[in-house]
């Protein structure tokens, strides 16, 4: 890729310090971080010579900018904090489908950056357009205009993918656990044990959790254990019953619904998205099965529409302002050129409502 400088360096200066101002620039306002690509990928990219770069980097070594590392090794920059300049970034929110395009939290999240004087922007695709796949998600970012990217609710392998580019990335929910990448989440492992504890008490022995494809596999996440230890120490085997395998769109959904109930119905639900939970209301409905009275239903998030729910619904609350208030922090950080790997964690809690009711026996 070209790049154009501006027409006071070609009036006032050498190539060599027009490039050298560049990648000056370039340093400052965090466009390089940590460690400054090699000489072959900055003439290829600039669409200068090796020798002219080579001597723009040797210059930015004499100012203290950059340390060299060894033969055939990249620079490491080296900046100050009174260095950075702060600047506007374009931030893609990559969302893990659709559906949570209008959530609260996005809403709010997208405010928060613009009053930050950042530009947030939804991409055109979301990890189920692009079909979860860790290397079609990679080549995504790489070819759309953006200077750091927040993926939601991404599964292990392509966060796993992602932290490896050199663009920063924000893990927003999501399996990012000891990941070189940030992030933030709730911890609704508690309160989804606690729902567990209070289910097998009012004697439910059928329970169905319907999560996310990222949740069940390539491994369990934590998540899931809980639930599954908490029905194992009650004395009730497990198996996929408990947490089966479904295609996450509308047809795999009602699939899923039918298998169960097809045989020995489910005295409790447990869902983990607000549309899931209205959608399996609708189908108990068009059953003829009530809640709580026949099948007890919970929601594993919050969200506005259950305000205007006639029965109260259960659901596991928690705080959205400190996760947003934790990206935008990491984003202003970004804009400075510090390096933000921190990962942080909000505490959730059990909602008990009018969905929940002794099991039918």
């Amino acid at each position: 890729m070209w790049y154009s400088f501006p027409m006071s360096y070609l009036l006032t200066n050498s190539l060599a310090e027009q490039v050298t101002g560049h990648l000056r620039e370039g340093i400052k306002t965090g466009r390089w971080k940590d460690l400054m690509p090699g000489r072959n990928r900055l003439a290829k990219d600039l669409g200068i010579s090796p020798t002219t770069i080579t001597r723009a980097l040797n210059s930015l070594e004499q100012e203290g900018l950059l340390v060299p590392q060894g033969a055939g090794q990249r620079r490491r920059i080296v900046l100050q904090e009174h260095e950075f300049e702060k600047r506007a970034q374009q931030i893609a929110l990559m969302l893990d489908d659709s559906n949570y395009h209008t959530s609260a939290v996005m809403l709010e999240l997208s405010h928060q950056l613009e009053k930050a004087g950042h530009a947030p922007f939804f991409p055109n695709k979301t990890l189920t357009d692009l079909g979860r796949n860790p290397q079609r998600v990679v080549r995504y970012i790489q070819r759309t205009d953006a200077d750091a990217w927040l993926i939601t609710s991404g599964p292990r392998d392509i966060l796993s993918a992602v932290a490896e580019l050199e663009k920063p990335v924000f893990a927003l929910f999501g399996r990012h656990g000891g990941l070189n990448i940030a992030g933030a989440r709730p911890d609704k492992a508690p309160p989804l044990a606690l729902l567990t504890q209070r289910l097998i008490s009012m004697g439910h022995q059928r329970i169905s959790f319907l999560c996310a494809p990222q949740i069940r596999s390539p491994k369990k996440a934590k998540l899931l254990e809980v639930f599954l230890d908490e029905l194992e120490a009650a004395g009730i085997k497990t198996g996929e019953y408990n947490c089966p395998n479904w295609e996450e769109n509308q047809r795999g959904f009602i699939q899923v619904l039918d298998s169960l109930f097809k045989a020995t119905p489910p005295t409790a639900l447990i869902l983990d998205e607000a549309y899931l939970f209205h959608a399996a209301y609708h189908y108990l409905a068009q059953l003829g099965l009530r809640v709580p009275q026949d099948v007890s239903l919970i929601c594993m998030d919050d969200d506005p529409s259950f305000l205007w729910c006639r029965l109260s619904v259960s659901h596991i609350k928690w705080e959205y302002l400190p996760i947003v208030r934790r990206i935008v922090r990491w984003t202003n950080n970004v804009a400075k050129g510090k390096a933000d790997n921190r990962q942080t964690v909000t505490k959730a809690k059990l909602v008990v409502g009018g969905t929940i009711g002794p099991a039918k026996t």
